[in-house]
């Protein structure tokens, strides 16, 4: 009875024994899991700064796309008729512009080298090579310099009428095309206007037709009538600073085609004294 009470104590020890050795290791694992969760998981504001990282990449992917897709918008909104014929404007102005600034950008050069290469070659006595270095010079300053020098035999006054009715010439080479400019930067406005008045007749005709004033009914027409104006008043101001820019670079070449001119004369009197 002794040994039957004693086996069963013991065994009532070993049991309660391993019992709180598997709790203690359950508490351990638990222990470590949670230790490990909390040191992987984020703070709260770790976690707002990934959210406004996100944020700033995807406004910066889409930024490019929501652009060209609003443009694209508004020119559908403002109408195909009238948003066409300003994009037309935009397009024929700018391709003068552009052809107008290659033309000056090739006529802008330094005159002042070649006026001095043909000093040079008129002290040498060589009229021959002072009107084939003229020729071979581009620009409206060389070609003046070449119809001058064909007439440096004929006296003082031909050679300044000359240099005068040439002059004259090239500056009118210089402004050319300016007129249609001017007309481009004038009719954009004036086309978005018209869409503006367009698109108020077309607000009044919904309001009579539904026989009542509601944000809904005006609010197409008015659309209408802002983008097409916001539309033109943008073209205008591209075209009138290419065109301001323009008419700097043609007073430029203006201007030293005036002192060239002066030297011309000066070169004329040295050449025929020392005839």
């Amino acid at each position: 009875m002794k040994k039957l009470f004693a086996t069963l104590s013991c065994m009532a020890l070993l049991t309660l024994g391993l019992t709180q050795m598997t709790y203690a290791q359950e508490a351990t694992a638990d222990a470590v899991d949670s230790a490990t969760t909390e040191q992987v998981t984020p703070t709260p504001v770790e976690e707002a700064v990934e959210v406004d990282m996100e944020a700033v990449m995807e406004q910066d992917a889409t930024a490019d796309q929501s652009f060209h897709q609003a443009l694209k918008t508004k020119f559908i909104e403002g109408g195909a008729d009238f948003m066409a014929l300003i994009a037309l404007v935009l397009i024929l102005g700018l391709v003068l512009c552009l052809e107008r600034i290659i033309y000056l950008n090739l006529a802008d050069n330094n005159y002042e080298a070649f006026l001095r290469k043909l000093e040079e070659a008129l002290n040498r006595g060589d009229m021959n090579g002072a009107k084939e270095i003229a020729r071979n010079t581009r620009g409206p300053v060389a070609s003046i310099a070449y119809q001058a020098l064909m007439r440096f035999d004929q006296g003082i006054d031909v050679v300044e009428r000359s240099i005068v009715s040439y002059g004259g010439v090239q500056g009118g080479l210089l402004e050319k095309n300016l007129s249609w400019i001017t007309l481009f930067i004038a009719i954009a406005p004036s086309l978005g206007f018209l869409g503006t008045v367009v698109g108020m007749v077309m607000a009044f005709d919904k309001i009579e037709k539904v026989g009542d004033i509601s944000p809904t009914v005006v609010a197409g027409g008015m659309k209408v009538a802002l983008i097409t104006t916001i539309g033109g008043l943008i073209v205008a101001m591209i075209l009138q600073v290419f065109y301001n820019y323009i008419l700097s670079k043609v007073e430029s070449i203006l201007n030293r085609m005036e002192d060239a001119s002066i030297t011309l004369v000066d070169f004329a009197i040295k050449y025929n004294l020392h005839k």
